[in-house]
């Protein structure tokens, strides 16, 4: 068995939140924005399982077409992190918009090792138990306009983990190969922080045993995202409902974990099963040009645990977090979150917001 929350980490908390965005919106804000823009953001966090996170994050911001107004304007970036449990990764990213935003090309990289743990609950001695893993993870996605803010794609994955179990059990090799179908309705006023509107997302992975996968395994993946503005347009109030379902026998590397992006305050990989339902709110205060503050509470439920007393239960997670605007020329955020949940916690850096 393997442990995904290490990439979890990384997804959930520095890949920024890519989505469609008002095009009347972003062509007003064109007349003074850049270009083209380049920054360098630190990376600081800390888990229960990681420890202190330190790296740090390249980013640069520019238009495919300068004459393209009506797409967002596109974004490669790099991470290198390193932790004091002694992991480190070093990741890449990018989202490209062009052909007046219809079309949307997604790449993302990840490669590291790292000392982690899971959680074994239905055995004579009950507990964490330690393991080292080789990972790398490459993503490929590619969307295309359907009709108006209806976009309709495929992504291919390839994940190749190679895991010490410190003689629990045999290490192990494993490389699994993914399919993705996905659709996405996005009416937000913004790509990057949206003040109104909503997102909804219908996500198809599959494994096919075809694609040289050990053992057959699809998960259908659910969301929706609504905003609502406060204070005149200055502050946000934002929802998410999060659906994650795994359909058949699904093996250790899809289960799902409560932690992340749907509900932060968990960083132990503890709570782990087939499938994950979430809800919450942020309300994001803005009480100056550059900076703010958020406040973020939810609560999520797990199924198909290996650990069945896990199953069903409320998970609650709840904190505050501050933002400061990286880029000059647009409303792009990076900050700290810390949260509290079910007897664990953790601090989150961010790159974009939460959701």
């Amino acid at each position: 068995m393997k442990n995904r929350f290490f990439l979890f980490i990384f997804l959930l908390c520095i890949t920024p939140n890519w989505a469609q965005q008002d095009t009347s919106s972003e062509t007003k804000d064109s007349i003074v924005q850049k270009p083209h823009e380049f920054t360098v953001m630190p990376y600081v966090s800390y888990n229960r399982n990681l420890e202190f996170m330190f790296g740090v994050t390249p980013m640069y911001m520019f238009r495919m077409n300068r004459n393209d107004l009506k797409s967002p304007r596109s974004m490669v970036g790099l991470a290198g992190v390193y932790t004091t449990n002694k992991s480190y990764f070093i990741a890449v990213f990018s989202q490209m918009y062009f052909k007046e935003d219809s079309w949307r090309l997604q790449v993302f990289g990840v490669t590291g090792d790292h000392l982690s743990q899971f959680y074994a609950g239905d055995i004579d001695e009950p507990g964490f138990y330690d393991y080292a893993t080789n990972t790398t993870i490459i993503n490929v996605g590619i969307k295309r306009k359907i009709v108006e803010h209806l976009y309709g794609g495929l992504a291919y994955t390839y994940s190749h983990y190679e895991t010490d179990f410190y003689n629990l059990q045999p290490a192990t090799t494993t490389t699994s190969q993914g399919l993705e179908i996905n659709f996405m309705i996005d009416k937000r006023s913004n790509i990057y922080y949206p003040m109104n509107g909503y997102q909804t997302k219908l996500r198809l992975k599959m494994y096919p045993l075809w694609m040289g996968n050990d053992e057959r395994a699809n998960r259908i993946l659910t969301s929706h995202n609504h905003y609502f503005p406060f204070r005149k347009d200055k502050d946000v109030l934002a929802a998410r409902y999060s659906g994650q379902f795994g359909l058949g026998s699904i093996p250790f590397e899809q289960q799902v974990t409560v932690g992340g992006k749907d509900i932060r305050g968990y960083s132990e990989g503890k709570y782990r099963g087939d499938g994950l339902i979430a809800i919450q709110s942020e309300y994001r205060w803005n009480f100056h040009r550059k900076m703010g503050f958020v406040g973020f509470a939810g609560l999520a439920t797990i199924y198909g645990s290996d650990t069945s007393s896990f199953d069903w239960k409320m998970y609650p997670g709840a904190g505050v977090g501050y933002r400061y605007q990286a880029f000059k020329s647009m409303k792009f955020n990076v900050g700290l979150d810390a949260a509290v949940g079910k007897d664990d916690w953790g601090i989150y850096f961010r790159i974009g917001e939460a959701f």
